[in-house]
């Protein structure tokens, strides 16, 4: 009696693999151009996130798609148009003792830093992570207890991007603006640190300590009472994560609706103009009536003005006690 003949079914992130790469050698998608997020493709095919993360990291070890920071995953600037022969690899439940000789906890958290900024902090799963660095789904476990511990790891190593000089700024206002610059800067570079902590619940990471060191150091020495000192410092604080916490939104929302900001308002244009038109709100209609081109809102501009109010704000504050102490 012979044996019936088992087909067995292509595993789905080598369908998605061979989709996106047709789309590249036609021309469909071309260089610098955006390929689907794992999120896109995670909702389009019908899979999980791992999956969809493992079809991206084929694609990037073939060199045809390439991981740039806020940018997402693009096609190559010199895809390939044929792919590489595919290396014979281990299933995804074993684990090879190389594994373990190449995997650092530097690598694991380097390479979820690295998935945060492109895809987003709700793409990151340590099954992605595993499946991004070629390793069986269990092994980042071997170097990290839980995600929740690899992420205050991540934040760390992110905070720990920037310093300060030795040679300290004079005033406390330039110092002040120097801590708060450098504060936004990685939220800027790093979006995700915004969903991280709340002003009653901070992160506790050396590296984030650096910085409000370096901010309570800025006030410290005016006459300020301890409480009044750390108010400020938190406000000045709360200042950049406030503005911040809408880059991470701005991104999630682009990618959960499949339109960008401006298509966006485009679709509400009606209920905007509804509003406008109903005479409730005159302020609001003479203001929106008088731009030209929309209103264009500008985090970093938002940053700057409110940077200057509080400052400008609190120098009495500061300046006073300090003239007071004399």
């Amino acid at each position: 009696m012979t044996k019936p003949t088992v087909v067995r079914e292509e595993p789905p992130y080598l369908r998605i693999v061979a989709e996106i790469r047709r789309r590249i050698r036609e021309g469909e998608l071309t260089p610098g151009e955006r390929v689907p997020s794992t999120r896109q493709i995670a909702k389009d095919w019908g899979v999980a996130l791992a999956t969809a993360t493992k079809a991206l990291t084929t694609l990037r070890l073939e060199g045809l798609v390439e991981a740039r920071p806020r940018t997402g995953t693009v096609v190559a600037a010199a895809a390939p148009l044929t792919p590489p022969r595919r290396r014979q690899t281990a299933s995804p439940s074993s684990s090879t003792p190389s594994d373990d000789q190449e995997l650092t906890l530097e690598r694991i958290v380097r390479t979820a830093v690295d998935i945060a900024d492109t895809e987003g902090l709700s793409a990151l799963s340590m099954r992605g992570i595993a499946a991004r660095l070629g390793v069986a789904a269990m092994t980042p476990y071997r170097y990290v207890p839980s995600k929740d511990d690899l992420v205050l790891l991540m934040a760390d190593a992110a905070f720990g991007e920037r310093f300060y000089p030795a040679d300290v700024p004079q005033g406390w206002r330039a110092r002040a603006e120097l801590g708060a610059r450098t504060l936004w800067a990685l939220h800027r570079k790093h979006p995700w640190l915004a969903q991280l902590d709340s002003l009653t619940r901070p992160l506790l990471v050396p590296n984030l300590m650096v910085h409000g060191e370096w901010s309570l150091s800025a006030l410290d020495g005016h006459g300020l009472a301890p409480t009044q000192l750390f108010d400020i410092h938190v406000l000045l604080y709360s200042h950049v994560q406030g503005l911040a916490v809408h880059l991470e939104r701005e991104a999630n929302a682009a990618a959960t609706t499949g339109q960008s900001d401006d298509q966006w308002m485009d679709s509400r244009a009606p209920d905007l103009q509804n509003l406008v038109e109903s005479g409730r709100f005159p302020t609001f209609a003479k203001v929106v009536g008088a731009f030209e081109d929309g209103y264009d809102l500008r985090l970093d501009t938002l940053f700057e003005l409110g940077l200057k109010a509080l400052l400008d704000g609190l120098a009495p504050v500061i300046e006073g006690q300090a003239g007071r102490q004399e």
